[in-house]
């Protein structure tokens, strides 16, 4: 009865962040879910309305989408990856929006070829083709501006910056690949991340059980071994695409 009482206190209170509210909804609080929907329309369109450069009206069939990616970004959110729901939120509308217009695009052009048409306007065609082709390459580099802004905030969270990561950096291949199997080790294990993003430092000793590394090498290389496993671990997926051969 108390765990009940607490619950409904907790449930109501003005005070609750989102990421509290969202692990309720994923516990089935289907209220708290319609409560959530209806409060954050507003960050929905705005988020629309930046990747179409247009006002989303209710009825604009990119609202719906949006919504509908906000929707399933709350239900599929997880707070130990290290992005707020926002941030989080706001990546998977502006892919679902931009992968909307993608194929909306994809079959306009294909009813204009659709054989047996009368008339076919091929220069309208090609513009329409090329101008999709550069929106979607301004969203794509946005995309990647705004990741790189959100990893080097997350990174001065551990008293990390680029150039620092550019000096530590290991500069022999052995001795990169080993900082990156511990980074993967340090993302993969729930307990070890979860204290790296509790104490801002790795769990050394921990790690040291697990590979036939030094202490002294690990210590070296910490900064490279924290970043990667942020980077891994942190829903940074243009960043992560761009490094990945070398991660592999």
């Amino acid at each position: 009865m108390i765990s009940f009482l607490l619950f409904g206190l907790y449930k109501f209170s003005s005070k609750a962040t989102l990421e509290e509210k969202v692990k309720q909804i994923q516990m089935g609080d289907t209220e708290l879910l319609s409560e959530v929907l209806e409060a954050y329309k507003p960050f929905v369109k705005k988020t629309a309305s930046k990747v179409c450069r247009r006002y989303i009206y209710d009825s604009d069939d990119e609202y719906s989408v949006a919504l509908i990616a906000f929707h399933d970004a709350l239900m599929k959110y997880q707070s130990d990856k290290g992005a707020s729901v926002i941030s989080f939120s706001e990546l998977v509308i502006k892919r679902r929006v931009i992968d909307y217009l993608r194929t909306h695009q994809k079959e306009k052009q294909e009813v204009l070829f659709e054989p047996g048409s009368e008339s076919v306007d091929s220069a309208g065609y090609l513009e329409n083709d090329q101008s999709m082709k550069a929106f979607a390459s301004e969203q794509d580099a946005e995309a990647r501006k705004e990741e790189i802004i959100k990893y080097s905030l997350v990174l001065k969270e551990y008293g990390l910056s680029f150039n620092e990561l550019a000096v530590s950096s290991p500069k022999h291949k052995d001795a990169r690949e080993n900082a990156v199997f511990i980074a993967k080790l340090v993302s993969s294990n729930s307990e070890w991340f979860a204290e790296l993003k509790k104490k801002k430092r790795l769990p050394i000793k921990q790690i040291e059980k697990e590979v036939d590394v030094s202490r002294k090498t690990i210590e070296r290389n910490r900064k490279y071994i924290i970043a990667v496993a942020i980077l891994i671990n942190g829903h940074f997926p243009y960043l992560y695409e761009y490094v990945k051969e070398q991660l592999q």
